[in-house]
């Protein structure tokens, strides 16, 4: 069955063919970031006290349209971070989502916190692109990627510093997709990509069956502190919120009380 994913990544094979011929290999290493020491989002996460919390910057989506469509970049993300939020992430994809390169670039410019590029990688360009706009990690979509296809690209990130987060929607996607020399965090996506319904219940069904040896990031669906509390209990060192914070005339004001909620917390041992 076709679904949102298909014709996204349709239109971002195109997209990407159009990008390189504007901006070729050679003028993405030339970038003041291209040699820059990308930050450790897996470190962020995992370090003592980290509210775990990456907080992104997401205009709109394919299921709910627009969601914020004036945000400011600078004041958003220097707001989620001076709140206590461990990291970002920005959606660079602007045809499904309103994003744009530059997003994460003026990111990069205010923020000391990793930076997730969050799009729909499926070429190596789009690696060496990340790496040229300041972003300190990459997404990658095991519904959208072959198992080989995730060893290339993840491979080719961490030989550029990246950190590689492997985005997953059931067991079938975990068991064939992880892969430790290519990938250091594994991302459960709440959201269930034929009907776009939430059920925190996705991350805690499959916590078990994630390999001790990557960090354990929830996404999507979570808007509470009792939510991340459960998370954490199961072992998830990172939760992903965007739309939570974004619907709200001002996202980092939301960030910033959910950070203090977070802070009242009975504290949880999880594993390192």
């Amino acid at each position: 069955m076709s679904t949102i994913l298909d014709t996204i990544v349709a239109h971002k094979r195109k997209e990407i063919a159009s990008r390189r011929e504007l901006r070729p290999v050679k003028l993405l290493e030339s970038s003041l970031y291209f040699n820059a020491q990308p930050l450790s989002l897996r470190q962020y996460l995992t370090r003592a006290n980290s509210s775990g919390l990456i907080a992104e910057f997401k205009r709109k989506s394919p299921s709910k349209g627009w969601i914020n469509r004036y945000a400011p970049v600078e004041r958003t993300t220097l707001g989620y971070m001076q709140a206590g939020a461990a990291a970002l992430s920005v959606l660079t994809d602007a045809e499904f989502f309103g994003g744009q390169n530059e997003d994460l670039t003026t990111a990069r410019r205010f923020n000391f916190c990793p930076i997730l590029r969050k799009d729909f990688v499926v070429d190596e360009y789009q690696v060496l692109e990340a790496k040229s706009i300041g972003a300190d990690a990459v997404l990658l979509i095991a519904a959208v990627l072959a198992p080989a296809e995730i060893d290339r690209l993840g491979r080719l990130a961490r030989s550029l510093g990246l950190e590689v987060l492997l985005e997953v929607h059931d067991a079938e996607e975990l068991a064939r997709s992880a892969n430790a020399d290519a990938v250091s965090l594994i991302g459960v996506n709440n959201r269930n990509l034929h009907d776009f319904s939430l059920s925190l219940d996705t991350s805690l069904a499959l916590a078990e069956a994630i390999p001790a040896e990557f960090v354990k990031v929830s996404e999507s669906g979570i808007s509470s502190a009792q939510a991340i509390g459960q998370l954490r209990a199961a072992g998830y060192r990172g939760f992903l919120l965007g739309e939570a914070f974004m619907r709200h005339a001002r996202p980092e004001r939301a960030c910033a009380a959910l950070v203090q909620e977070l802070v009242a917390l009975p504290k949880t041992t999880v594993p390192a």
